[in-house]
C-alpha cells in the first residue's frame, strides 16, 4: 500500500463531469488499496470571475479580502469532489487549508508555508477516507485565510506530499508529461520518460508552463518523488527525480533534456556609456527599485578603455516602462548616452545535466543556427543551460532545427 497526493487543476475540475472523471480516477487507486490525499483548484475560470466581480466594487481591492474572497473557489470544488466520491461508495472528507492545518505567513496573496500539521489528517487516511484538501490557501498566525500565489495548488500537493512522507506527488493537468519542447511548436517533440529537478526548475523558469517553479523547488528541497500525469488519459507521465544519476544505464543518452522559449523578452542597449566601475549598478540600481527583472546581461569591452556598450533584456511587459526609466533617469545621471530597444526578439535556450561532463554543446548550437541563418543577439550559460536571443520570426525554425540536431526526436526519452 502507497500513499499518493493527487492535485487536480482547474482544468481536471472544470465541470460537474469531469469532476466525476476525477472521482473514477482516485477510486481506482483506493481500490487498489492506496492511501489518497487528493488537493485540488478552482474551477477553471471561477478564480477570474471572482477577481472580475472584485475589480467591479473596488479598483484597488485590499489584499486580505481578495485572499477571502479567491479561496472560495478551492472550497466549492473540494465539496463537489468528496459528494462526487461519496456517490460511488469511496468514503472521503472535504477540508479547508485552514482545517487541514496549513500555516503560513501574513503575506496576503503571495504567502508562504511554514508548517503543516498532519495528525487529522493521517487520522482520516488511517480511517480509510480519501481526504480532498483546498489548494491555494492557508491560514496565518492570526487565522486570516490567505493564498500562495500562482501555482499555489501545486506548491499545496508537494507541501502536503512532504510533510506526509507520500510514495509519490501527481500532479494531473492537461499535458500527459513534460515534452522535450513545446508540441505544437515542433510536432516531434516527445515526452520524458524522467528529467531531474534541476532540469525541470531550468525549464520552468525559461517558459516551459507545465509546472511551477514554486512547486519543483520544495519537490527538490524535500525529496518528494514529483509526477507529471494527464488527467484525462491513462499513461506513465514524466518522473521528477532529485538526482541525475539514479540510472547508469542511462549515462549514453542525449545531452540535451529539453528546449525551452519564450517571446515575452525585450532587450535593451545603452550605447557609449563610460567604462569605469560602478556604471552598470547605475544603471540597473533604478530599474530594480522600480521592481523590474533583468534577466540576461551583456556588456561589451570597450577598445580604449572609455566607453562600452551595454545591453540586457527584460520582460516585454515591462519594456516600456524601463525605456522611459533609461531615458529619464538613467542617461541623464550618466551624463549622456544613447538607447536602443528592440521588443520582438525570443530566447530559445537547451537544458540538460549531461553539458556538464560534455563539451561542444555551445558550438554546435551556434552552428545549426548559423546553417539556418538564425543571427544570435545574446548568448548566456550555466553550467546546465545556453541561452540565445534572437529574433522573434526564427523562433519556430531555431527549436525545429536545435531539437533535431540534438536528438530529441526519439520517443520516451529519458534524462541523464
Amino acid at each position: 500500500m502507497a500513499l499518493y497526493v493527487q492535485k487536480f487543476g482547474g482544468t481536471s475540475v472544470g465541470s460537474v463531469d469531469r469532476i466525476k472523471a476525477v472521482a473514477e480516477k482516485v477510486k481506482g487507486f483506493r481500490d487498489q488499496g492506496h492511501q489518497v490525499v487528493v488537493v485540488v483548484s478552482a474551477m477553471s475560470g471561477e478564480t477570474n470571475r471572482l477577481t472580475d466581480m472584485a475589480n467591479a466594487l473596488n479598483e484597488d481591492p485590499a489584499p486580505r479580502e481578495m485572499d477571502m474572497l479567491l479561496s472560495t473557489g478551492e472550497q466549492v470544488t473540494i465539496s463537489l469532489l468528496a459528494m462526487a466520491l461519496q456517490q460511488i461508495g469511496v468514503s472521503a472528507t472535504s477540508h479547508t487549508g485552514a482545517q487541514v492545518g496549513i500555516h503560513t505567513d501574513s503575506a496576503y496573496t503571495k504567502a508562504r508555508i511554514q508548517r503543516i500539521e498532519t495528525d487529522d489528517l493521517k487520522a482520516d487516511l488511517e480511517a480509510g477516507k480519501v481526504v480532498v484538501v483546498a489548494g491555494f490557501q492557508g491560514v496565518d498566525e492570526n487565522g486570516n485565510i490567505t493564498t500562495l500565489g500562482r501555482g499555489g495548488s501545486d506548491t499545496t500537493g508537494v507541501a502536503l506530499a512532504a510533510a506526509l512522507g507520500a510514495d509519490e506527488c501527481q500532479i494531473y493537468t492537461d499535458v500527459d508529461g513534460v515534452y522535450t519542447t513545446d508540441p505544437r511548436v515542433c510536432t516531434k517533440a516527445q515526452r520524458l520518460e524522467s528529467i531531474t529537478v534541476e532540469e525541470m526548475l531550468e525549464l520552468a523558469s525559461l517558459g516551459s508552463k507545465v509546472l511551477q517553479i514554486r512547486a519543483v523547488e520544495f519537490a527538490g528541497k524535500y525529496n518528494v518523488p514529483l509526477r507529471v500525469l494527464s488527467s484525462f488519459e491513462d499513461g506513465p507521465g514524466t518522473l521528477i527525480v532529485a538526482d541525475a544519476d539514479q540510472d547508469e544505464d542511462s549515462m549514453e543518452e542525449p545531452l540535451i533534456s529539453g528546449i525551452a522559449f519564450t517571446k515575452n523578452e525585450a532587450k535593451l542597449t545603452l550605447l557609449h556609456t563610460p567604462d569605469v566601475p560602478g556604471v552598470a549598478s547605475r544603471i540597473l540600481g533604478p530599474i530594480a527599485d522600480a521592481n523590474i527583472e533583468v534577466d540576461m546581461i551583456v556588456q561589451n569591452v570597450a577598445p580604449a578603455g572609455d566607453y562600452t556598450d551595454f545591453t540586457f533584456t527584460v520582460a516585454k511587459g515591462d519594456y516600456k516602462a524601463t525605456k522611459k526609466l533609461i531615458e529619464e533617469t538613467v542617461i541623464p545621471d550618466l551624463g549622456g548616452g544613447e538607447l536602443r530597444g528592440d521588443d520582438n526578439i525570443a530566447k530559445v535556450s537547451l537544458v540538460g545535466v549531461g553539458m556538464r561532463s560534455h563539451a561542444g554543446v555551445a558550438s554546435k548550437m551556434f552552428r545549426v543556427l548559423a546553417d539556418e541563418n538564425v543571427n544570435i543577439r545574446m548568448v548566456s550559460t550555466s553550467e546546465i543551460k545556453i541561452s540565445v536571443v534572437i529574433d522573434e520570426k526564427h523562433m519556430e525554425l531555431a527549436v525545429n532545427a536545435l531539437h533535431k540536431a540534438f536528438g530529441l526526436d526519439k520517443a520516451n526519452i529519458e534524462s541523464e
